[in-house]
Order: C-alpha cells, then structure tokens, then sequence
C-alpha cells in the first residue's frame, strides 16, 4: 500500500455530523497554533491557549520518559523526559494510522506531536537562566545539578550558550509541524465532504 494512500485514504466512511465535529476540531487546533506562533519560545506554562492543559497532558509522558530511559546513564535519563513526549504522540499517530485507518485522528496526534516541540522550547531557553518552574516548586537555580533536564544536556555537550538558539528553533519546528497537521487533517475533511457531496 502506497504511503499517500494511507494518509489521504479513499474510502472515506462519514457523516455530516462528524464532518462538521472535525471542522470544529481543526478549528481549535488552528487558534491554538496561532496562539502558538505569537507566544514565542518563551512562554512558559501561561503564553498561549490551552498551554497549561496541554502541559499537564505532556507532563506524565515526559516523567515516564525519564523513567524508562533511566537504563541509558545519566544523560539519556535526562533526555529520556523530552523523548518520552514526543515518542508517545508518535505512537498514537502510528497506531491511529496504521492499526485502524483512522488518518484524521493520526493528523490531530501529529499536531500533538508538534506542540511538544512548543512546550520544550521554554525549558530549553531556561537552560542558562534557571527560573522556570520544575515539578517540585524548585527551579533551575535553586535544584542540584543535573535536575533541569536541558541545562545539564546543554552543558554536558559544551552548548548550554545556544539555549536560546536551540529553543527559537524547537519553536519554530512546532509551528511548521502544526501547520502540517492542519493542511494533512484539513486534506481529509475536504475529500470527506467531495464524497457526502457526491453521494
């Protein structure tokens, strides 16, 4: 099967009523990554809508990230945390695409995806300056070394200068990802409503 077909299938079993439900979907997500675009790399739990949701939502996976890449050493422990969330909308995607056809809902776990970039990126441009809250109450300054994941990564491969760098760049993968979500699920109920049009 050929990978355009699986992303943009041709069966396309719907409704109306889901049709617009997906509309109204897309739309959400569009606001939250136009908030997105405007809040900028240093947001922070509080820059954009729907944020602090979406950061208790990436949360979990990003402590069970740590977690499971603990065999790895130090360091893939304290990268562990941001493979964690990003691995688990991947999954889901995969999952969603491949094990049950459903390419609309593998968009939406891409721009899941895609917004983890957007809510690394504060903790990446904390690397150097240390005052984002950690799980805790504690903050980059005031924990042992090694607690604030990107500052002991950045110093650890010589690059804690390029935070700032590293973070401008983790936000705008996630406004280019997100925008890709919305056009591949935008795609979708397109050829949707050409079929209900059609039959």
């Amino acid at each position: 099967m050929k990978l355009l077909e699986v992303i943009l299938p041709e069966q396309l079993e719907s409704s109306w009523i889901a049709v617009l439900g997906r509309l109204l979907f897309l739309l959400v997500l569009f606001v939250c990554t136009v908030s997105i675009m405007m809040a900028g790399k240093k947001a922070g739990y509080t820059g954009y809508i729907g944020e602090r949701f979406l950061h208790l939502v990436n949360t979990p996976f990003h402590e069970a990230g740590h977690v499971f890449f603990r065999v790895g050493g130090q360091f893939l422990h304290s990268l562990g945390g941001t493979l964690g969330q990003l691995l688990m909308p991947l999954i889901c995607a995969a999952t969603l695409l491949l094990r049950t056809r459903d390419a609309f809902g593998a968009s939406v776990s891409f721009w899941w995806f895609a917004e983890n970039f957007a809510d690394i990126a504060p903790y990446v441009n904390d690397a150097r300056a240390g005052v984002l809250p950690l799980l805790g109450g504690n903050t980059g300054r005031t924990s042992p070394y090694g607690f604030h994941d990107w500052e002991y990564i950045l110093t650890e491969t010589n690059l804690r200068q390029y935070d700032t760098a590293f973070a401008q760049a983790s936000h705008l993968l996630a406004v280019l990802l997100m925008c890709t979500a919305l056009f591949w699920g935008g795609l979708i109920v397109s050829k949707q409503c050409k079929s209900l049009v059609a039959d």
